[in-house]
């Protein structure tokens, strides 16, 4: 009989572990049960900040929406409704970066959203 192991899978499997540790802090980089546990931690945390930074980004764009309507004598509800109404269908990111790279046409858009108000 001759004596069968599974070094050379289980080195492979333990080698790809740590590679994906590399940059760890302190012993969690450099020992397989360690690392196991960090990995999982960090793959976790990843996929959940994925998901958060979408809603982070959304925030971001709303609070900047919000302030260059209060500029244009609207509140960020008004502006949105005004825009639904009058079937304008810029999405907040654009008009995010519309109000701070252009203001001129946010304010044309603001405008409009009045208009939509109105009838």
């Amino acid at each position: 009989m001759v004596r069968v192991t599974n070094a050379v899978a289980a080195r492979k499997r333990n080698k790809k572990l740590l590679k994906r540790c590399k940059g760890f802090y302190g012993d969690r980089k450099n020992h397989v049960k360690l690392s196991k546990d960090a990995l999982m931690s960090a793959l976790s945390f990843s996929y959940e900040h994925r998901k958060l930074r979408k809603r982070d980004f959304r925030s971001l764009w709303v609070t900047r929406i919000g302030v260059a309507a209060k500029i244009n004598g609207l509140s960020y509800s008004r502006l949105i409704d005004g825009l639904k109404r009058a079937g304008c269908e810029l999405n907040r990111k654009v008009l995010a970066d519309l109000a701070i790279s252009d203001p001129g046409a946010f304010t044309a858009i603001a405008g409009f959203a009045k208009q939509g108000l109105v009838t």
